[in-house]
């Protein structure tokens, strides 16, 4: 029976010296996996990687009504009249009476030919976030490495934290109800998704 209480002492030392020093030395990346996590479900609300401008113009010079009838030079006078340079990568037709002109570095132009109106748009890279992000989505062969020893130092992290605590409040009491309970919410929202 001391052999066990033994084994049991020494076990729980050992967890909270393993949680700790895991905790310390992974704590900016899990950081960093939330931030960039909050950013991803909220993608539909907010454009983390990049910024999005918008400006409205009206076209002050003689353009041809019809879509079909604008060329490359209306193209490049209406560009020049704005303010955006002359250069263009293409242009098609999404339907009658709309251009769309894209410009380099993901800018584009959308013009309405009959009420001589444009919407320019420009996009600008978020250097921190996207960032943040990319992280998410393995770029390259060493962070996967690392990725996958983060894994499993956050399952030792989980486990050493489980054994940390003994009693009621421990695994056989309350402790073990909240981990119950924090495992069955997951599974809930996928059998209910």
């Amino acid at each position: 029976m001391e052999e066990h209480l033994k084994f049991g002492n020494k076990l729980r030392k050992w967890s909270r010296a393993v949680h700790r020093d895991l905790s310390f030395f992974f704590a900016g990346v899990l950081l960093i996996y939330a931030v960039s996590g909050f950013m991803l479900n909220h993608k539909r609300d907010f454009n983390s990687s990049y910024s999005v401008e918008r400006q409205d113009f009206g076209l002050e010079g003689q353009y041809p009504e019809a879509s079909d009838a604008w060329s490359d030079a209306d193209i490049k006078r209406s560009l020049e009249e704005l303010n955006l340079g002359s250069e263009f990568l293409k242009s098609y037709q999404p339907e009658e009476g709309q251009i769309k002109v894209f410009i380099r570095r993901g800018c584009t132009l959308a013009i309405d030919t009959q009420a001589k109106t444009a919407v320019y748009e420009s996009l600008r890279k978020r250097p921190i976030l996207s960032s943040l992000n990319r992280l998410h989505y393995n770029p390259s062969r060493w962070w996967t490495i690392f990725s996958d020893i983060f894994l499993a130092s956050l399952i030792l992290i989980v486990i050493s934290g489980l054994i940390i605590i003994k009693g009621a409040k421990g695994m056989w009491g309350r402790g073990g109800i909240e981990f119950l309970c924090g495992i069955l919410i997951p599974i809930l929202f996928m059998f209910l998704l």
